[in-house]
């Protein structure tokens, strides 16, 4: 059986580390990476450090808007499933690469699989929620990572094909953090010593492109007791350029990161700031205290569980939240048992290979 995977930002690579490693043996994949990530420190960096083979097929296209980009992935997508003839489509989370991978894949009549699938954070005007309802309602098969993800699915009508996994970010964590742990040296080259920093991350469109968010979340950074790393996306550092939004002192910007690096940068830190999904569930893997920079997240049950706290762009609630991130108790397996690529893989086949 011969599937094409369509990874085209720094989540995917990651979360495509552990299932290729499972589709090993008599599944053929090949990798076409739509170049939605393109700098070496948001793409080359992953499949060099997560021992990923290195894509078979570059698109390369890159920033642009999301009907412009979205469209030349699908048209860039479709013709290399017709050079291929694969027997499915393998996509991940909610990038425009992963939509535009869904709809080149249905369109020609192959099955369409989903990792990731029935996350929802219920708020349309974000890109990343259209591209994940859009994709469920197309994919044959849906490999939930919470059975809030199922109920989510269940709630829209979708039944068929769905199946409970648990989280592959979780099998990449744990993983990948003991090579983060004998590889990394980060710490040292930061001058940072653990529980004593702050980090950040912050990209989200919502808050890049508002002059007013940017101001309200550096001014919030600039009032915290510690330092703050800060670990800059493209388009944040355009952005802070383009406003004149200052850095205050105690916040340090770098380049971003490998993903070991950011493992233990995440591991060590006194609490977490971010509007990504992604650090948002390694935050509570680690039990680092979540702050996210959003009014809403597709991971409610790190919230529920006292270990994620929604703040928004507003700086007082950002610094009181960050004054009161002291979770206590136990954190609940929400994310499975480790093993969420092996299942994958095990339906598959089970399901496909004939």
């Amino acid at each position: 059986m011969k599937i094409v995977t369509v990874l085209g930002a720094r989540p995917q690579f990651i979360k495509a580390a552990p299932v290729s490693r499972a589709l090993k043996g008599e599944i053929t994949e090949l990798l076409l990476h739509t170049g939605q990530h393109y700098d070496y420190e948001m793409s080359e960096i992953f499949f060099e450090e997560l021992e990923l083979a290195h894509p078979d097929v570059n698109l390369g296209i890159q920033s642009s808007t999301h009907g412009e980009q979205t469209g030349q992935m699908l048209a860039g997508i479709e013709r290399v499933l017709l050079d291929e003839q694969p027997e499915a489509v393998l996509v991940y989370g909610d990038t425009n690469s992963t939509l535009a991978g869904a709809l080149a894949g249905v369109k020609l009549h192959l099955p369409v699989f989903h990792v990731e699938a029935g996350l929802r954070s219920f708020n349309r005007s974000m890109p990343e929620e259209v591209n994940r309802v859009l994709t469920d309602h197309i994919a044959a098969l849906l490999f939930c990572p919470t059975s809030t993800a199922v109920d989510n699915l269940q709630a829209e009508g979708i039944d068929k094909g769905v199946f409970l996994t648990g989280d592959v970010m979780y099998d990449a964590a744990l993983y990948n953090v003991q090579l983060a742990e004998n590889k990394s040296d980060i710490m040292e080259r930061l001058d940072l010593s653990s529980g004593d920093y702050y980090l950040a991350t912050v990209h989200r469109p919502a808050n890049t492109n508002r002059q007013e968010n940017l101001e309200n979340i550096l001014g919030a950074f600039g009032s915290l007791d510690l330092d703050l790393i800060l670990p800059i996306h493209p388009r944040t550092r355009k952005a802070l350029s383009r406003f004149g939004v200052p850095i205050p002192e105690n916040v340090q910007v770098i380049d971003p990161v490998g993903y070991l690096d950011m493992l233990t940068l995440e591991k060590n830190a006194r609490a977490i700031l971010t509007d990504s999904g992604g650090i948002q569930k390694e935050a509570y893997i680690f039990g680092v205290p979540c702050i996210t920079l959003r009014e809403d997240t597709e991971w409610w049950e790190t919230v529920n569980a006292g270990w994620n706290t929604l703040v928004g762009a507003n700086s007082e609630q950002i610094i009181k939240a960050v004054n009161k991130s002291k979770p206590t108790g136990d954190r609940p397996d929400l994310f499975g048992d480790g093993k969420a690529a092996e299942k994958i893989a095990e339906l598959i086949k089970k399901e496909y290979l004939k």
